[in-house]
């Protein structure tokens, strides 16, 4: 399985700042060109009002800015791209409400690579913002593949050949991965390769797309399509979903290919969010689930369920816990039995009763690591991450660094479908045993790019978005814990 396409904002505005400061989406996709190399497209879009303008004529005003973009491997570069966007010439920079869009190809072989960009507001003096991440690419000659996913914003047919073009189509990028209430709509582009090679030139083969729950990994019920393809070097797919009644929640799209015989021989996914508040939980969902001679009929104390219903937050679903918080605990016992049933019954269909204890087995476990004086542990961040992701594999701990709050950094070799992640944690005193996650790499947990700033806010406070880290301080470690954790 491919990479997922990662989304990230380069530049948040969440201080104040006497000049702009860039705000800017931007994504990538792998694909595959089995008769030349795989290669990889990036996707990026600044919000044209938070460009710096420069005068360029008599009432005509013009941004800029620069991207730098580097692949390496083992300190290689392996690929080097340098060059400029610019806006389009405006007369009036305070009535400004366009984002500018640029995509790029980059023709990489399989393998692994050290993924850099380099973004900066060329009529601006502050320093670029750098990103860097592992980008992975693999694509065997031999075998199907399901190429990275594109989401979109638009398409159309087209002959034309162009950046925006592939197998007959102009395809407009969606660089965001979040679809708001006014998102009614999720389009999407994939690609799959060599099903001639594996089921024959004249060969047929499934593709299967769904939605899945990102909490559970199960399919969304009304949102999953099966069609049946002829075999081809290429084969493009494009596909769309009515999302208007989707709730709010974090998902995946995912897409599959399978042989005749309906058996998985490929697959490739992407993560998104959905914000959807006026769809509620169905109550009426609950009534055809029946209690009796099951292990929630014993629970007959409302309090004790209370308490159960509450430590399932961390791994529900936004839909799920928006019900539990404002309406289950309102409602009589026989329905926040049956909800309590339904939740595991969605889990684990064949024993939901041993999928319970053991998630409750983790709790007590979280309870006596992470619980605080007005806290239950898996209210703490550090047991909502534990109970979510299970048990991080390498914990840097720093108590009593000279300049920095206490603070843990969090290893994941393997996080489902993502690797090498990491979770940070900070408190403002380790006597109230209360850390709170200030950054985390993995998908759908909160990323903020100045961490090391709150970490070190004891003795520097920078207002200014541009200062990432905090000035050299003895004893500071949390950089080396952070890139080689131990």
């Amino acid at each position: 399985m491919k990479k997922l396409a990662l989304i990230f904002t380069l530049v948040c505005i969440g201080y104040w700042a006497p000049a702009k400061s860039l705000n800017a989406l931007f994504s990538y996709t792998t694909f595959d060109s089995p008769e030349n190399k795989p290669y990889i497209e990036t996707y990026l879009s600044v919000k044209g009002s938070s460009l710096n303008y420069l005068k360029i004529d008599e009432n005509k005003f013009q941004g800029a800015i620069e991207v730098i973009i580097l692949f390496k491997q083992n300190e290689e570069i392996i690929s080097y791209d340098k060059y400029e966007v610019k806006s389009p010439v405006v007369t009036d920079t305070g009535q400004i409400n366009y984002n500018i869009l640029d995509q790029q190809r980059y023709a990489l072989r399989n393998g692994s690579y050290n993924f850099e960009i380099w973004l900066s507001d060329q009529n601006s003096s502050k320093k670029p913002f750098v990103h860097t991440e592992v980008v992975n690419i693999s694509y065997p000659e031999d075998e199907v593949s399901v190429s990275g996913i594109e989401l979109l914003a638009s398409y159309k047919k087209s002959d034309e050949q162009n950046m925006y073009t592939k197998n007959g189509f102009e395809l407009m990028p969606l660089v965001s991965n979040y679809y708001p209430k006014t998102s009614n709509e999720l389009i999407f582009y994939t690609e799959v390769y060599n099903t001639d090679q594996v089921f024959g030139e004249n060969g047929k083969f499934l593709i299967d797309y769904y939605i899945e729950s990102f909490e559970t990994a199960k399919k969304i019920t009304d949102y999953q399509v099966i069609r049946r393809q002829d075999a081809g070097m290429v084969v493009p797919l494009i596909g769309k979903f009515d999302i208007e009644f989707l709730p709010s929640g974090n998902y995946k799209l995912v897409v599959e290919a399978r042989n005749r015989e309906n058996e998985l021989v490929a697959i490739n996914k992407v993560f998104f969010q959905r914000s959807n508040p006026d769809v509620q939980f169905d109550v009426s969902d609950l009534a055809a689930i029946n209690i009796q001679n099951t292990f929630v009929e014993k629970i007959s104390s409302k309090d004790t369920l209370s308490e159960y219903i509450k430590c399932l937050a961390p791994i529900s679903s936004e839909i799920e816990r928006q019900f539990a918080n404002k309406q289950l605990f309102e409602s009589d016992l026989a329905t926040m039995q049956q909800f309590f049933l339904n939740f595991w019954l969605t889990r684990d269909n064949l024993d939901p009763y041993s999928a319970w204890l053991d998630y409750y087995t983790e709790v007590r476990k979280v309870d006596n690591a992470y619980a605080t004086q007005v806290k239950e542990g898996y209210e703490t961040d550090r047991g909502r991450v534990y109970l979510k992701y299970g048990p991080p594999n390498i914990v840097s701990e720093s108590y009593n660094e000279p300049s920095a709050y206490p603070y843990e950094i969090w290893h994941y070799y393997v996080l489902g479908n993502q690797r090498n992640k990491k979770f940070v944690f900070m408190s403002q005193d380790i006597v109230t045993n209360d850390f709170e996650l200030i950054h985390s790499d993995a998908i759908g947990e909160l990323s903020n790019y100045r961490w090391q700033v709150l970490l070190h806010r004891r003795d520097f406070d920078p207002t200014n978005v541009d200062i990432t880290a905090p000035p050299d301080a003895w004893g500071n470690q949390a950089e080396k814990y952070y890139t080689e954790p131990f």
